[in-house]
């Protein structure tokens, strides 16, 4: 009995993707363990679909009611596991300079964190680092938003973020904690090639025991006539300045 529920909690853990990007993402995975397709007949011409996987057949109005209401599926459905754990020493012993590590402190909102993930593949980030108790989990919201980079940008989950920082500072990285209090701006606090990004959640900001464990605090230049930027276009600003805008 024991083994039987907890099968069927995995199950009903299972994320469900939609969308094409997203779906053919995951299908390109080796990492990730596609569980089911559902596809229309239209949108199965293009998808090339291991015979391993179970396919099912349906009208989108079918598809429409595995997903959240009006949520754009384009005709196709996975249900699939979630990606293995990976440990923080895997990306920054010996990670590669000017390939910026992002750090995020409590984002929780799933588009945020996927709009993210797609700057950090953009960008050609080392991964994104997040407590694992205070971030969003895979979800079809999250991988559509990221547009495919859930299956390319490593996303370690720690359960401590402050000892995450140290083992960061430890591997070489200059972290650097984005928040709009700082005198210094991005690029006077960039320090080393190798730099770690840290962004607080939306609306409140990093956390004070967060900013202890920075090298620098900075600011973004933004005008006066706006108070702050989303977490996510912060972001993407942060990692064109650390890579692209120090070439």
């Amino acid at each position: 009995m024991r083994r039987k529920a907890r099968q069927a909690t995995k199950a009903e853990n299972r994320p469900r993707f939609w969308g094409r990007h997203a779906v053919a993402a995951a299908l390109a995975n080796p990492e990730r363990t596609i569980v089911r397709l559902w596809l229309t007949r239209e949108a199965a011409h293009a998808f090339d679909v291991d015979p391993s996987i179970p396919v099912t057949y349906a009208d989108a109005a079918d598809l429409g009611r595995l997903v959240p209401r009006d949520a754009p599926h384009q005709g196709v459905v996975a249900e699939v596991d979630k990606l293995p754990d990976l440990w923080l020493g895997d990306i920054v012993e010996g990670a590669p300079e000017r390939r910026p590590l992002l750090v995020l402190d409590q984002v929780t909102d799933p588009h945020n964190v996927g709009a993210i993930l797609r700057s950090a593949a953009a960008f050609d980030a080392l991964g994104i680092v997040t407590q694992d108790r205070h971030a969003p989990p895979e979800s079809g919201a999250l991988a559509k938003a990221a547009s495919g980079a859930l299956e390319t940008v490593p996303w370690v989950r720690v359960v401590n973020l402050a000892r995450a920082l140290d083992e960061i500072a430890e591997a070489g990285f200059w972290r650097v904690g984005l928040t709009g209090e700082a005198d210094m701006t991005l690029a006077e606090a960039m320090g080393p090639p190798r730099i770690a990004l840290v962004l607080g959640a939306e609306g409140e900001g990093m956390r004070q025991n967060t900013e202890t464990h920075c090298d620098a605090l900075a600011r973004l230049p933004i005008s006066d006539r706006i108070e702050s930027l989303n977490v996510s276009n912060a972001a993407a600003i942060a990692l064109y300045a650390a890579t692209v805008g120090r070439a």
